[in-house]
């Protein structure tokens, strides 16, 4: 059956319908715009061509290289590296401006603060919502007795709770962050110390009652300390910036037809192999 499709054609190449049609299974359409995922996988496509003509424009030889023990990379994707490392020059990182980024908030950059906690969880799977509505059930009648007997905490945790550390109580012992799963590091973040969570945390994993039992704020780390890490996300964005800039003035040299170039930068997010 003959494609409605129009041909996608770059400076007088005409891309394969049926790469175009594999690619736009890596781009979700959203709800509504049915045709965006193939208008996206055209534009991908399109702009790893623009890449390869200009890497053989400027007569740059591929030399792949090794990526992982035994894998290497194609011809192709050695041509589009090569190109963008000669091509794209971000703009270097200036310590006066990374200075002026630290000053102006550096609560940004304190030690990981450390927790004393302890909880009881109430194991339910996110996609159980049975099992979720019987472990809130519970965790409302825990609540409700540790309101008037906090004491208690311990003893329920032992009779209740899911995780090993009923054998102690509850109490999980000192932990930083990353230590625990984002809802329920975010909630003793917020939690006056000595209290317990006026209501339960849902997890991955459950529901869980919380108790805080200390905390210890991390103090601002020194400049130097953090000037390592503020360059390389510098880099990073400004390679990004310069390989965007450098991709959209090679769509606006080219001769290309088939699809909808927007103003928005055609190259999405390369990696330094040109993999849009």
């Amino acid at each position: 059956m003959k494609s409605l499709l129009p041909p996608v054609v770059v400076n007088g190449v005409t891309l394969d319908p049926a790469r175009i049609a594999a690619e736009a299974q890596n781009h979700p359409a959203p709800k509504g715009k049915p045709g965006a995922a193939w208008q996206a996988a055209a534009r991908a496509l399109a702009t790893r061509e623009l890449l390869l003509q200009e890497a053989v424009r400027r007569g740059i030889e591929p030399t792949p290289a090794e990526i992982a023990p035994g894998q290497w990379e194609t011809e192709d994707e050695a041509l589009i590296t090569a190109l963008l490392e000669t091509a794209v020059t971000p703009v270097s990182a200036d310590e006066a401006r990374m200075r002026a980024i630290y000053e102006a908030d550096p609560d940004r950059f304190r030690a990981p603060s450390l927790y004393e906690a302890a909880h009881i969880l109430l194991a339910a799977s996110p996609d159980d919502a049975g099992a979720v509505a019987d472990a809130r059930a519970t965790a409302d009648k825990l609540l409700a007795q540790l309101a008037t007997s906090p004491q208690a905490f311990g003893r329920l945790a032992a009779e209740y709770s899911a995780c090993s550390s009923k054998t102690s109580g509850g109490v999980l012992g000192q932990l930083s962050s990353g230590d625990t799963v984002p809802e329920f590091e975010a909630a003793l973040a917020q939690m006056p110390e000595g209290s317990i969570a006026p209501e339960p945390v849902q997890s991955r994993y459950g529901l869980h009652v919380i108790r805080l039992d200390g905390r210890i704020i991390g103090e601002v780390l020194p400049f130097e300390s953090v000037l390592p890490g503020l360059r390389d996300a510098h880099d990073k964005a400004a390679w990004l910036r310069a390989s965007r800039d450098f991709i959209a003035e090679l769509f606006s040299r080219a001769e290309i037809s088939g699809f909808r170039i927007t103003t928005e930068a055609p190259a999405g997010e390369p990696d330094k192999r040109g993999l849009a």
